[in-house]
């Protein structure tokens, strides 16, 4: 296994590459290889294990009352899989996590993995500015699924892509990946794109973006 991937992982920040291999050396753990399209946990699995992609890409997908699917996010190597439910009362799977490319999971059982806590303090550190924020993500991704409009959620996300000293950005991914985020339908994101343009919110070239009416913008996370 190559240990300088782990080295680049949040969880072993600041440790060297032999310090990584020796720490490992001393808990049992496994890797697993996984296919394009394979199911690697269902939401209300229990979380028992560190899992670091060590490659690939996966994506946490969540479907609604609607049966709509919303994708929460994608995790490429080297993240770690729901890593603020290892432990706690609800240790479970909060979505589905699906293979979005082949690729290979590095994987240390709960009991094994709290042993490593307990074993170094740069680790136990690392953990805990993890789960910190995963804890904000998720917080800050409720707060985004409970705008009710297409709008508002275009609005939120455009916001938050900028600040007050930067009114330009790129969107970063195409407006089918957009769609699949929000989990609405692509045409719907295309249209509201143009909504914003056409009505002086924003100045799109591409995947392009230029805020021209922030407050306007923000009266419509409102919506």
């Amino acid at each position: 296994m190559d240990y300088s991937i782990l080295t680049t992982t949040p969880l072993f920040r600041g440790i060297s590459a032999p310090d990584t291999e020796s720490l490992l050396n001393e808990v049992p753990f496994r890797l697993k290889k996984f296919t394009e399209g394979a199911l690697i946990s269902q939401s209300g699995d229990t979380v028992n294990a560190l899992m670091i992609v060590m490659k690939g890409v996966m994506k946490g997908e969540m479907t609604d009352f609607a049966g709509r699917v919303i994708k929460i996010e994608d995790i490429a190597a080297p993240g770690a899989l729901a890593s603020a439910f290892i432990f706690g009362n609800k240790n479970w799977f909060p979505v589905n996590v699906i293979a979005v490319t082949d690729g290979e999971l590095l994987i240390i059982d709960k009991v094994d993995f709290l042993h490593l806590l307990t074993k170094n303090r740069q680790i136990l550190i690392n953990f805990l500015d993890m789960i910190s924020n995963r804890s904000q993500f998720l917080s800050e991704k409720i707060k985004f699924l409970s705008f009710k409009t297409i709008r508002g959620k275009l609005a939120h996300f455009i916001l938050h892509k900028t600040d007050s000293l930067t009114s330009s950005f790129s969107l970063g991914m195409t407006q089918n990946e957009l769609a699949d985020y929000f989990g609405v339908a692509r045409p719907s994101v295309g249209r509201v794109l143009n909504e914003l343009e056409t009505e002086g919110y924003i100045e799109a070239k591409g995947k392009h973006i230029r805020i021209l009416d922030r407050e306007g913008l923000s009266e419509l996370t409102l919506e």
